[in-house]
């Protein structure tokens, strides 16, 4: 897959609500960045099951996505996620997962709680990822739409795995980020100037002694990326405004 374009589906009505707190987003973003790659959006949403199918296939209608999908693939009422994931990548339709309901049996009373082994039946052509924490699959659609369990101990070391095995360390990425004591008006002309190959952002913050922007730009092109940083210093340093050097 060409340039990968990640997105993270945080699903849970508990999160929106505030009974508990979100640890995907930050873990998934500084993982991927460790590796040379970013996030290109992140969603959290209720365990509403048309939204979750519509998030999914607004997911799966960008270029390249892969899709990081954490909460409801257990066995209770609300857990929606396995049927989602079919109705929006597949048929619509689970079938019993030989490995998974296996796994599943082996490592739950079945017997007093016949509603885990619903946990076995999965989209068409799911494959499973181990449960480090007790061995209950997730499972993945075309090695690019993961779902994991809402728990951060049991679905971070899941992340970790996919991206060692399916996507490698990505291209460096060249980050060069300024603070000038000015408005940021002062710079827009030469944001006007960024080519779309560069990340560019401006960061405007207002202190007791005035203005002060920070400005950041960013390519896997070294060259294209001090060329784009130069910009703003040449502006700054015609315009005798103060700027200082921050680390990326």
């Amino acid at each position: 897959m060409h340039s990968p374009a990640f997105f993270a589906l945080i699903i849970g009505t508990e999160i929106l609500n505030r009974r508990r707190e979100d640890r995907h987003f930050d873990f998934v973003s500084k993982a991927l960045l460790e590796r040379g790659h970013t996030l290109s959006g992140s969603f959290i949403i209720e365990d509403d099951p048309a939204l979750i199918i519509q998030m999914i296939q607004f997911i799966r209608s960008q270029p390249n996505a892969v899709l990081f999908s954490f909460g409801g693939i257990g066995s209770t009422p609300d857990d929606h996620t396995r049927h989602c994931a079919s109705a929006a990548l597949r048929d619509g339709t689970l079938h019993r997962h030989t490995e998974a309901d296996s796994i599943i049996s082996s490592n739950a009373d079945t017997a007093r709680y016949p509603h885990a082994r619903h946990m076995a039946m999965l989209p068409k052509g799911a494959k499973l990822l181990r449960n480090p924490v007790n061995n209950m699959p997730a499972f993945s659609l075309d090695d690019r739409y993961f779902f994991m369990p809402g728990f951060p101990e049991m679905s971070h070391p899941m992340v970790e795995a996919i991206l060692s095995k399916h996507f490698h360390e990505g291209r460096p990425l060249y980050r060069y980020t300024l603070t000038a004591l000015c408005r940021e008006g002062e710079l827009i002309p030469i944001m006007e100037q960024m080519p779309d190959s560069v990340e560019f952002s401006s960061l405007p913050k207002l202190m007791s002694e005035g203005w002060q922007t920070t400005i950041s730009v960013a390519s896997h092109d070294k060259e294209e990326a001090e060329k784009a940083f130069g910009k703003y210093t040449a502006a700054l340093k015609e315009k005798d405004i103060y700027y200082s050097l921050n680390d990326a």
